[in-house]
């Protein structure tokens, strides 16, 4: 859905295996989804201070056959029921279903790749510059700084090769996701004053 008559909003984007819930390889089952420890706290932060709240997510199970598209259905209506639950408002959950590096894939949305919260930004009319990716890994952090975010990174041990380069340093390094969101709005309030 665009917005053209309203002036652009800003965003947080959110890594969702390890970030928002615990990372359970290949996972589509609500029964076992365990969001991280005040994950929903935060997220109710970041959007009483204005903030529109996306999923990004890489989700290869699907072109690897682990899982189906009904299975992946099925798990966006849970996040989308386990928000409203929480009043908070998902307004998008954006995935990439390509494995890595397949053979004669040009994808563009795989993390690293910005491609899927620039898809993000112009279908729900998102000022990227004004916006936030939190992930736990640096790929996460890479695709955010590409697409014109400033970056978290979780620092919760699930990055086990800190590769650097060009795009992969993130503004901030945060211990859990409160800690991220605390800091998200301090700097909007300093922004703002």
């Amino acid at each position: 859905m665009l917005y053209p008559e309203a002036p652009p909003t800003k965003a947080i984007f959110l890594d969702k295996d390890g970030t928002l819930v615990k990372d359970v390889p290949y996972n589509v089952d609500p029964e076992q989804v365990i969001f991280e420890s005040d994950v929903l706290e935060g997220l109710r932060t970041l959007q009483e201070d204005g903030y529109r709240l996306a999923i990004i997510s890489n989700q290869p199970g699907l072109s690897m056959g682990k899982f189906t598209q009904e299975q992946m259905d099925n798990l966006i209506d849970y996040f989308n029921a386990v928000f409203e639950e929480n009043e908070l408002e998902l307004s998008g959950f954006y995935y990439c279903p390509h494995a890595p590096a397949e053979p004669g894939s040009s994808c563009e949305c795989r993390k690293p790749e910005p491609g899927l919260l620039l898809h993000a930004a112009k279908e729900l009319y998102i000022d990227l510059t004004q916006s936030w990716m939190i992930g736990d890994i640096l790929n996460d952090v890479e695709a955010g700084n590409r697409a014109g975010c400033r970056t978290v990174l979780i620092d919760n041990g699930n990055e086990t090769e800190w590769v650097k380069g060009k795009y992969r340093d993130p503004e901030y390094t945060a211990r859990d996701f409160m800690d991220a969101a605390d800091y998200i709005t301090t700097k909007t309030i300093a922004a703002d004053a």
